[in-house]
């Protein structure tokens, strides 16, 4: 065992979260689970695989993990973010460890890859692997960062480096349950994209950078689609994923991918965006109130969402 905890957020995940423990079993003992008072069995298989579990009133995802970071009972070294749905592969468990004690001590947080499946279909195109993402990092140096979508992890200090192998997002429920998921994302990514406009919160986010890390590469393309119209977007976004990222090589499990989550989800964005505006106008103050009463969410804190 490596001297690494691991902080897994839950809600109803008996489908997934056998699989994620046991695949952490390979590097650890110390898994700990803030699971939003769960109506399945997710608690009781979890802490039969010998995880700590804790609930605790679902706020939003960044004050959750949050909450576990402060929470964790294992002082380990090292943390790190794993979703449900997610496992480690046997590569980079062999690579955790013999690799993770002799990181130099000016290294405070670590890169891996995600492969994303769909439809039980690893999708490699169209933009989706590899995807770098930050998911472990030195104990009381890494926060998760207060945004309404796509929150990361930032660490307060030092460098970061690459492992070179991979985690797997592989989700097991239908497609009805991905769309009705992805429509409730859409108003958080509407409020994320709102915000980008009109600074509702003044909430700090990892720094945007064209040429920087995942995550800035990320947040400053967000700000570039932004500020393009809106319904033209989503038709320029699926035709660059699709024919100029080669995601029409990832066949017809790939096409049901790239159309839905590439621009099924972003139309639906920008019609909750275009609907905002007709019943709210487009003066900050009228947005924040629309989303106060119709959707009973504070635009200023996302530490003011209710589960979606």
């Amino acid at each position: 065992m490596i001297d690494l905890s691991v902080i897994i957020l839950t809600h109803n995940e008996s489908q997934h979260i056998e699989r994620c423990i046991k695949s952490l079993q390979q590097v650890t003992d110390k898994i700990f689970i803030v699971d939003s008072f769960s109506t399945d069995n997710t608690v009781s298989l979890a802490a039969s695989l010998g995880a700590i579990v804790v609930q605790n009133p679902w706020v939003s995802y960044a004050f959750q993990f949050n909450h576990g970071i402060r929470s964790n009972p294992f002082q380990t070294k090292w943390l790190m973010r794993m979703d449900a749905d997610e496992y480690i592969t046997a590569e980079l468990a062999q690579e955790l460890t013999s690799s993770l004690s002799a990181i130099p001590e000016q290294v405070t947080g670590l890169y891996v890859k995600r492969r994303v499946f769909f439809m039980n279909q690893w999708i490699r195109r169209g933009g989706y692997y590899p995807i770098w993402l930050l998911r472990i990092w030195r104990n009381g140096l890494g926060i998760c960062e207060e945004l309404w979508m796509d929150e990361h992890i930032k660490v307060s200090r030092g460098e970061t480096a690459q492992l070179q192998n991979d985690i797997v997002d592989h989700n097991l429920n239908n497609l009805t349950w991905w769309t009705q998921k992805h429509n409730n994302y859409a108003i958080r990514e509407v409020i994320d994209l709102l915000n980008i406009k009109y600074n509702f919160g003044n909430t700090p986010t990892v720094e945007p950078d064209f040429w920087g890390n995942q995550e800035q590469r990320t947040r400053y393309l967000k700000i570039k689609y932004a500020n393009l119209p809106l319904f033209t977007r989503p038709f320029l976004y699926f035709l660059f994923r699709y024919f100029i990222k080669l995601g029409f090589l990832d066949g017809k499990k790939g096409l049901v991918w790239h159309f839905l989550q590439g621009f099924w989800y972003r139309f639906l964005v920008d019609a909750k965006i275009f609907e905002v505006y007709q019943k709210a106008g487009k003066n900050k103050q009228d947005i924040v109130s629309h989303f106060r009463t119709e959707y009973g969410k504070d635009l200023a804190s996302p530490h003011q969402s209710v589960r979606l």
